[in-house]
């Protein structure tokens, strides 16, 4: 068997099947029917906020710049609307919510009276108790303000995560994400002064200019502070985004920089403190543990509201459509916010057997920890060595599986955790591949 190690950042697997393998769904299936047999005793609720103060360079995110108008109390409005469809479709009996967590987009882009409507849509509607359970929300430097954080704090908020992405200003103007340094500290004071238990740090390698010297500086900025936690994202550059129309593409020399930091961000911290919990996510050792590691739950349960959000059952994934260019972001805004009718779902993928084997073993490998064998056996009835043996034994000829792994547990070696934006798109079904190359960018 070939051991050649393909390029090493490929996608980045945060939920599978991804967005663009979801299609218009025949029939558009209603609510209350996707959710009559699923259990409801420990659900995720996950609150989407499409909006920011600037797109940065490398965003191929649902979101769009700046709110004309009365845009945003007309988004609250629609997501109001959905909550209570999706409320009422979980049927008799009260859901319990064990995580919740605000994205975009930026959650704080809305204002401290918002952001006061945007939790009671999550208590009052949904029934979710934000004061007992793990609730992370998304922050930029310029919104992560006192007033703002007040209001979080007080909701219950347990988990801040701040994009700062690098402390170096020549570096973020690179990343089009224009921010002085005293604007992030400022921010970072003000999280530490509201007294949210968990301070996320977000900063990005691979950016133009930057080197070995200038990423220490920035690991050492964030160390600074004490961080629960810190994501290392290497950069991307995709289609439609900023750095995507100035034409940068990914070549070699580009990979082998991106290791490069990735190894010394991940040597760092591990020397100060650190624990891995996957290729991106490091937690400080004495840190208060979060629900759900980068949002990847092996099992479903999944209530999305809000236009770019997706909802998990065990048997269809579904949300609104997607898109990356600005105009198109913003006319499925604007029909978001029109609708009156959230009873049905829109957009989605139904999901199989076999897909769920796949996204099991995919997000469970994918964690540091790696998978129990005797979970998936419970789940499935089989083994993974069985549903998957040319994966796993292509992964164990490149020296990406752990030899020296506890028996029962199915881990990566340190280079598997390094390679794992090339592992997961491996483990895709040829029909989400087939899909994904199909889909038309928009």
């Amino acid at each position: 068997m070939s051991t050649t190690t393909p390029r090493p950042y490929q996608s980045y697997v945060y939920a599978y099947p991804h967005k663009t393998a979801y299609r218009q769904l025949e029939n558009r299936p209603s609510l209350r029917g996707l959710w009559a047999d699923e259990p409801k005793n420990a659900l995720s609720l996950y609150l989407h906020i499409p909006f920011c103060e600037v797109r940065c360079g490398f965003c191929n995110l649902f979101t769009r710049i700046g709110a004309p108008g009365e845009l945003t109390g007309r988004y609250l409005d629609a997501l109001d609307r959905q909550a209570t469809a999706v409320r009422d479709a979980l049927g008799h009996g009260e859901p319990r919510f064990a995580a919740a967590a605000f994205g975009g987009g930026t959650p704080t882009f809305l204002d401290p009276g918002e952001l006061e409507r945007l939790c009671d849509i999550a208590e009052k509607r949904m029934g979710a108790d934000l004061s007992s359970v793990p609730l992370s929300v998304e922050a930029s430097p310029a919104t992560a303000t006192p007033g703002r954080l007040a209001v979080l704090a007080d909701r219950g908020t347990t988990r801040l995560s701040l994009g700062v992405q690098s402390f170096v200003e020549s570096e973020a103007r690179a990343a089009v994400r224009p921010q002085r340094r005293a604007d992030v500290e400022t921010a970072l004071a003000a999280v530490r002064d509201a007294r949210i238990p968990v301070l996320n740090i977000d900063l990005i390698y691979g950016i133009e200019g930057q080197n070995t010297d200038t990423w220490r500086f920035s690991l050492d900025a964030a160390l600074a502070w004490r961080p629960e936690e810190l994501y290392l994202y290497p950069l991307y550059v995709r289609p439609l985004t900023g750095l995507g129309r100035l034409g940068a593409e990914a070549d070699a020399a580009w990979d082998a920089q991106r290791l490069r930091l990735y190894r010394q961000g991940r040597d760092h911290l591990l020397a100060h403190g650190y624990e891995q919990v996957s290729m991106r996510m490091f937690r400080r050792a004495d840190a208060p543990k979060q629900a759900a590691d980068d949002y990847a739950c092996q099992t479903d349960g999944m209530i999305g509201l809000g236009c770019g959000a997706r909802s998990y059952t065990s048997a269809l994934h579904y949300s609104f459509d997607y898109a990356v260019d600005m105009r198109e972001i913003r006319q499925i805004i604007d029909d978001y916010t029109a609708t009156e009718d959230f009873s049905r779902a829109e957009v989605g993928r139904h999901v199989d057997a076999d897909e769920a084997r796949r996204r099991h073993l995919l997000q469970s490998l994918l964690q540091a920890e790696g998978m129990a064998l005797a979970g998936y056996r419970a789940r499935f009835g089989t083994d993974p060595a069985a549903d998957f043996p040319v994966e796993l034994d292509r992964f164990a000829h490149r020296g990406w599986l752990d030899d020296s792994a506890p028996e029962g547990l199915l881990r990566l070696s340190p280079e598997g955790l390094a390679h794992s934006d090339a592992l997961g798109p491996e483990l895709f079904s040829p029909a989400v591949r087939a899909a994904m190359a199909a889909y038309a960018l928009k």
